[in-house]
């Protein structure tokens, strides 16, 4: 199945292998690609693995305790909506 990542995820990860790069080290990075990578491999295989919500139909994956990743899926392809490090205080990310 294909994934597709949306823009803002794609800023998201930046955003959070920019902080990585900042306060920890290559490994940190390294292990960030790692889950992302991982997560790819089971929602192709289990696109309905993770609790979806029931307004906005929206699944939540929470890869590690600092890791959670948003996605929807249909027939055809599982679209990243976002990816979200847990450690941030999401009101004081928005600007």
């Amino acid at each position: 199945m294909a994934i597709e990542y949306s823009k803002h995820s794609l800023n998201s990860a930046a955003e959070i292998v920019a902080y990585l790069r900042n306060k920890f080290s290559q490994k940190e990075i390294d292990a960030f690609y790692q889950a992302l990578e991982d997560f790819e491999k089971i929602i192709s295989l289990y696109p309905t693995l993770y609790n979806q919500s029931n307004q906005m139909k929206v699944r939540r994956a929470v890869l590690n305790k600092v890791l959670s990743v948003y996605y929807t899926s249909s027939e055809s392809k599982i679209s990243i909506i976002d990816i979200h490090d847990n450690r941030w205080d999401f009101n004081k990310r928005i600007k």
